[in-house]
């Protein structure tokens, strides 16, 4: 079991001693982190890490999911032995489905609506974790994308920590780096080829504040039962 958040130094950690250690000890509390990456890169998997780390740790968490229901959450959570059913039974994490339909949809008023329902959340719910943003990016203007993340760094600099997950493709450039200016954290998940495999990596381009320095590269991969496992360079190269 994870040890509780004030004996870390209030950061957000996945409860893996490897993969917290590449983040410079964790994402400190307030921040607002953007994860990006590929489809089937580990992005999911890895805030799942965060909410169940959270939980042990006394910290309630909300979770807002494009990807899945209620029930499909729980029951990919519980295959990876993050199981968290006494939790969402106990009100300590709230999970909230997202129907994405881009046809005849403002995209400005769900970031409106999106905003409005992050701060009437009670403030136990410290960790907020969207999955994914890249439907609402992708159809949206650029003044209503840095008005919603500029919303989200008020809420974070209140003592909310937000993670928003979005796939690379769904910013333009210019956008991108703005967006990556605004956020505290920055970390970005691709699938690389080393040797005749495919692993799943993971880049720490940015953790405000961190214990220690950043820049840090970890290859894993998720399996079934356990979740992320680091791989050595030798192995995954091998």
């Amino acid at each position: 079991m994870a040890p509780p958040l004030e004996e870390k130094g209030k950061v957000i950690t996945t409860g893996s001693t490897e993969i917290d250690k590449k983040l410079g000890g964790g994402i400190p509390v307030g921040s607002l982190v953007l994860l990006e990456g590929q489809s089937d890169a580990g992005k999911s998997v890895l805030t799942q890490h965060f909410a169940h780390s959270t939980l042990i740790n006394k910290i309630s968490v909300a979770c807002y999911t494009t990807e899945n229901t209620v029930k499909s959450l729980l029951s990919q959570m519980n295959s990876l032995n993050l199981d968290i059913t006494d939790y969402f039974l106990c009100d300590r994490i709230r999970i909230y489905p997202v129907e994405m339909t881009a046809e005849g949809v403002d995209i400005g008023e769900s970031f409106d609506a999106l905003k409005r329902h992050f701060a009437s959340l009670p403030p136990r719910f410290e960790l907020i974790i969207f999955d994914s943003l890249t439907g609402m990016v992708a159809h949206a203007e650029d003044r209503g994308i840095i008005d919603f993340f500029a919303a989200c760094k008020k809420l974070c600099d209140q003592g909310r920590t937000i993670v928003t997950i979005v796939h690379s493709y769904a910013f333009a450039d210019q956008m991108l780096i703005r967006v990556r200016s605004l956020c505290d954290a920055h970390l970005v998940m691709k699938i690389d080829q080393m040797g005749e495999r495919l692993v799943k990596t993971m880049e720490v381009a940015k953790v405000r504040n961190a214990d220690q320095s950043t820049g840090n590269i970890i290859s894993f991969d998720v399996e079934p039962g356990i979740g992320m496992k680091i791989i050595p360079i030798s192995k995954a190269r091998a």
